[in-house]
């Protein structure tokens, strides 16, 4: 493809024929976090608008993915063993009917020791599952990653990667993307980084592009451009776009802040890269520039101050909602200029934050680790439409598909829908 002509970002980043019944990846149907046909309910607790909850064993992050009648998440089930302060763990992908969430199948990619510890909030299942339709993948990082059919059959497995060393012992978390044939694979750590490009029914590598990163745990963003589409990554030194077909850095712009974990978003020929740890950085950039852009014109705007950590952004039509590093404080810009349309505003019940927004049906889902959702109106202006709680913590992002919304809690996966 070398023309945006009839290009749209849900054909080019994912490839899937999703509709409002699907949510095939950690970030929604089009990358952005947006459920664009979706109208699910605004008003729920532990109880109420629960079609059903289900017990997640073990421990996780990732988030549910959802295609046509069945759920998937996945998870590190201890086995009761360990290896001196380590546990032993089964990596787990459970594969539940979206109807009435019984268990429809449940597969152990590996049973192992994790080499390195995890920070207290992180686990060792945080990368969250994709699927085609075809094939749901399951990415356990160092453990592997592990191609299932939807009945569950291993297809293939890669558990050559080697051992992802993290700063600080933080812990893994990047998920990848699938695009067209291609599954992209993020694999930034304290040793030799690199994003590469596997064939998604195989396996195989086709292209391996070394990158000057230390750990990064954001997920790669495809879009289109004139010359082709491009792979859009955060990091730590720079942000960069690599040609699909490739892997060749295109551009590169540095700002970015320590140990950057918020993906990219897109709309209309830009693209959104920003961090929020140790400082504070955030641009809209035109994906046309070549080699080092930073103090070009392919920057469009840029911000210096309150920009997401481990939330990444949401970019629901002109508006790009972030929280401000890992707080409850909300803003929101508008995408074309960088202008605010409301700033660090205190959402109601929310202290600390991880889960990402998610938008549908009129209407932005702001999920705190406590468990808490504050529904708000998706306009410029800032207007809280319900407060509402599973009860119990949450750090995944929500799943929205037609009119349910899927949470994966701590202990629990609930379906909210009326």
């Amino acid at each position: 493809m070398r023309s945006l002509a009839g290009v749209t970002v849900l054909m080019v980043a994912y490839s899937v024929s999703a509709s409002a019944d699907n949510w095939p990846h950690w970030r929604g149907p089009d990358g952005n976090g947006v459920a664009s046909d979706a109208a699910p309910p605004v008003k729920w607790s532990a109880t109420e608008n629960v079609k059903w909850k289900v017990d997640v064993p073990g421990n996780g992050s990732g988030s549910p993915v959802v295609w046509e009648d069945r759920v998937f998440v996945t998870s590190g089930v201890p086995t009761g063993k360990s290896t001196g302060r380590l546990p032993e763990l089964e990596f787990v992908t459970f594969c539940f009917d979206r109807g009435d969430g019984k268990l429809i199948w449940k597969q152990t990619a590996t049973v192992a020791t994790p080499h390195q510890p995890t920070h207290e909030t992180n686990g060792f299942a945080s990368a969250s599952p994709c699927t085609d339709g075809e094939h749901v993948y399951a990415h356990f990082g160092s453990q592997g990653l592990y191609a299932y059919t939807m009945d569950g059959d291993l297809v293939w497995k890669r558990d050559d990667f080697g051992k992802m060393i993290t700063r600080n012992d933080f812990g893994e978390g990047s998920s990848p993307t699938i695009v067209g044939e291609k599954i992209l694979v993020p694999w930034d750590h304290e040793g030799p980084s690199f994003l590469y490009a596997l064939n998604k029914a195989t396996g195989e590598t086709i292209w391996k592009t070394p990158r000057d990163e230390p750990t990064c745990w954001a997920t790669p963003m495809v879009i289109p451009s004139a010359s082709g589409p491009q792979v859009i990554m955060n990091g730590q030194t720079m942000a960069r776009a690599y040609d699909l077909e490739t892997g060749k850095e295109l551009w590169a712009c540095g700002g970015q802040t320590q140990r950057p974990v918020a993906s990219p978003v897109y709309r209309n020929g830009i693209v959104y890269v920003g961090s929020g740890y140790r400082g504070s950085f955030l641009a809209a950039f035109k994906p046309d520039g070549r080699g080092d852009v930073e103090g070009t014109n392919a920057i469009v705007w840029s911000v210096d101050r309150d920009t997401p950590d481990i939330a990444s952004p949401l970019l629901s039509g002109d508006r790009l909602y972030f929280f401000k590093a890992k707080t409850g404080l909300l803003t929101c810009l508008d995408a074309d200029t960088g202008e605010s349309n409301f700033q660090t505003v205190r959402l109601p019940n929310i202290n600390t934050t991880y889960a990402s927004p998610v938008a549908a049906g009129g209407h932005v889902f702001l999920t705190g680790r406590s468990g808490t959702t504050v529904v708000i109106d998706d306009a410029a202006k800032f207007n809280v439409v319900s407060v509402n709680s599973v009860g119990e913590g949450v750090d995944a992002t929500p799943a929205i598909a037609d009119d349910e919304i899927f949470i994966r809690g701590a202990k629990h996966l609930f379906c909210i829908g009326e």
